[in-house]
């Protein structure tokens, strides 16, 4: 009996024991406070310090694009050979300015280059996008896939007004990537830039798309088809031809040029369109050279100081500023001050959007373009002739006649290039050593402004009036020169057409 009390109260006490124990500390009851208030269980230390990171689920995945694209990108190998004419062993003057106004060359020297970029398998056939800038003028181009193989290509065609050329691999089939929509691509998308950066191969970069539709003044003579997308995806020398790419696996640019203080990557840099670069590649494989239209003017962007000064009611357009001598502008009657405003009644809506509708425009086809002429309208048929093939005439021959001379139109392009204040007449490219224009002191970079006293602007006119001297006739030319330091002195030469 004494032992059954001594158990029946042990078990009291304990029982006691657990329900105290569970009244006092419930666990589960702290974890419901913790749940319902939080911030009551946040010690001080969690609100100065960063929690572990949270891993973001649309983060985007860079190496499936990567692993992707990187088989049809290549590295590229050109070239050259330039011949230069110097005078001694170490002296070549290769520039256009050192030709004008430095001692006339004595002999020519080859020198050979490499040109190294990249560019990219736009098919399984082999064709290759790059710059014209990378193999323009080579003599032999290699590409190296990202397995080492080298094959030699082929240049199928290149357009130095878009800076694209088109190249050709023979052997074999290739992986390849496919241009995607660029005008879809939107400001702040990833894209992915892959190239050979300072020799550096298949390097992937990443960033955003900065900015559309970029123009840059200061490169229309060289390029004057723009239409760049600007990212801060790092790029260098030797990404030139490269892909630019979307997180889709799509070509959206080409890139091509950098803004660099240094030469080196600062956060800018500008890829040609996958548009526009579609437009001239079908072209260089079906004709091996891009075939433009060409109407004759040079315009600028109505904006609203031409809205007040021309009585304009649009703010769209093309001033005209100047039209060129014989040109099918200046067959139509077109005039400095009309504002174009359509072409077969397509609105035209500024300066550059005129360029790519005329050069789109097959040679040959009649139009009419429509301008606002002293507040009226007026339309004109006008036959679009092909555009050549660079802005400016190579030197030619003034005749046939040799007066010891070879001259070049100038225009506003040269003068800007190299210095000029004059913008009109032609330049002496060449005068021949011991000809009479040699005797009588005519140099290269003399800017011929009349002959006979008739006012010239272009090789024909030139040409009009020697056809009609006789040998031994006198000719008289007015010749301006201008020096460094930006003077100039106009002078007359009489000259005399050769037995």
């Amino acid at each position: 009996m004494k032992k059954i009390t001594i158990i029946a109260l042990a078990s009291f006490f304990i029982g006691l024991l657990a329900a105290t124990f569970i009244f006092v500390y419930n666990p589960v009851q702290k974890d419901s406070e913790q749940a319902v208030n939080p911030e009551k269980t946040r010690s001080p230390s969690a609100q100065l310090y960063a929690s572990s990171p949270i891993q973001d689920s649309n983060h985007p995945d860079f190496s499936s694009v990567v692993d992707k694209v990187s088989p049809a990108v290549v590295s590229i190998s050109a070239e050259k050979v330039e011949k230069r004419k110097v005078i001694g062993l170490e002296s070549p003057f290769d520039d256009f300015w050192d030709r004008f106004f430095d001692t006339p060359q004595e002999r020519e020297r080859e020198y050979r280059s490499v040109a190294r970029g990249t560019g990219f398998f736009i098919n399984p056939d082999g064709y290759v996008i790059t710059n014209n800038h990378i193999v323009e003028n080579a003599i032999k181009v290699e590409v190296t896939t990202l397995q080492e193989e080298t094959y030699q290509a082929k240049i199928i065609g290149n357009d130095s007004e878009t800076d694209l050329a088109l190249l050709k691999v023979d052997k074999g089939k290739h992986p390849y990537v496919e241009l995607g929509d660029s005008d879809n691509i939107k400001v702040g998308e990833w894209v992915l830039a892959i190239g050979n950066p300072l020799g550096l191969t298949h390097s992937v970069t990443a960033g955003i798309v900065s900015a559309k539709g970029r123009i840059f003044p200061g490169l229309e003579q060289q390029q004057p088809y723009q239409d760049f997308i600007q990212t801060d995806a790092a790029i260098n020398r030797g990404n030139s031809g490269g892909p630019l790419i979307n997180l889709k696996g799509k070509v959206v640019g080409i890139n091509s040029i950098i803004f660099s203080p240094s030469g080196g990557n600062i956060g800018i840099g500008f890829a040609i369109s996958a548009n526009l670069a579609r437009s001239i590649v079908e072209k260089l494989k079906k004709e091996g050279r891009v075939i433009r239209g060409y109407l004759g003017v040079g315009v600028y962007t109505v904006n609203d100081d031409f809205q007040k000064l021309l009585d304009l009611d649009t703010d769209e357009g093309a001033v005209i500023n100047n039209v060129d001598s014989g040109s099918p502008a200046d067959k139509a009657g077109l005039k400095r001050y009309d504002v174009i405003i359509s072409i077969n009644g397509n609105p035209i809506e500024d300066g550059d959007d005129l360029q790519f509708k005329i050069a789109e425009i097959e040679p040959g086809t009649k139009v009419d373009i429509t301008v606002i002429r002293e507040g009226k309208k007026k339309t004109m048929p006008v036959e679009i002739v092909e555009k050549e093939t660079s802005q400016e005439r190579e030197p030619v021959s003034s005749s046939g006649k040799n007066i010891g001379l070879k001259v070049q139109e100038m225009t506003s392009s040269i003068a800007r290039r190299y210095g000029y204040k004059t913008e009109e007449g032609l330049i002496i490219t060449e005068v021949e050593r011991y000809s009479e224009a040699d005797r009588k002191g005519l140099e290269t970079g003399d800017i011929i402004l009349e002959v006979n006293r008739k006012k010239i602007e272009a090789i024909n006119e030139l040409e009009r009036i020697l056809n009609r001297l006789k040998s031994g006739d006198p000719l008289l030319l007015l010749i301006r020169r201008e020096d460094r330091r930006g003077g100039s002195q106009d002078f007359m030469v009489t000259l005399r057409v050769p037995e």
